[in-house]
């Protein structure tokens, strides 16, 4: 796919920070995720019943 000499390069260089840049926005994405309330709860109420029309 890709070899160590491909990373030397300019185009390597962006891909690799390319990359790196999504790894980090992934991390943020899961941790935000992980520290998040249950949509059900975050409004106050726990009897809220949640229902919709199946057609």
């Amino acid at each position: 796919m890709y070899t160590t000499g491909f990373f030397s390069t300019t185009l390597g260089r962006a891909a690799l920070a390319s990359i790196l840049a999504m790894v980090a926005m992934n991390c943020v994405a899961l941790s935000s995720q992980l520290r998040a309330e249950p949509a059900a709860f975050a409004s106050g109420t726990t009897g809220v019943t949640i229902s919709g029309e199946l057609a």
